[in-house]
């Protein structure tokens, strides 16, 4: 049974995630899966309401998301990715449908975000073919 997916990809590495998004969509038809939306959102934060929006569409069954959250100089992007990830993981259980995470970080220093794309891309869509 194909299963219809979308996409949540933040816009603040746009290179990168366009790079990220290939290998999502391709590893999607591994799993017949369907990407029937892509939202770009500006960052990490704004990454929760936009899966929400699409988990409360009753013709998608389940959300990748794909981001980088790097270190900086305060804790800030650490504190945003665990807030982001926690709510991830709570809408899921609201929704009843899978997400898969392929954010880098947080805490991501520039050597390691280029090694990480493609596994993550293709981790976060195999996750949610797994789920479905």
């Amino acid at each position: 049974m194909t299963h219809s997916i979308a996409i949540v990809c933040g816009s603040f590495h746009k290179d990168e995630i366009e790079r990220m998004l290939e290998w999502a969509k391709e590893e999607a038809s591994k799993h017949d899966l369907v990407v029937d939306e892509v939202v770009w959102v500006p960052g990490a934060m704004e990454v929760p309401l936009a899966i929400d929006r699409l988990l409360a569409d009753d013709t998608i069954d389940g959300v990748a998301c794909l981001g980088i959250i790097e270190r900086g100089q305060t804790q800030h992007g650490l504190a945003m990715g665990q807030a982001v990830i926690k709510s991830i993981i709570e809408l899921q259980l609201v929704h009843e449908k899978p997400v898969g995470l392929g954010i880098i970080g947080p805490g991501a220093d520039p050597e390691h975000i280029e090694p990480r794309l493609e596994p993550h891309a293709r981790a976060a869509v195999a996750a949610v073919g797994a789920m479905l």
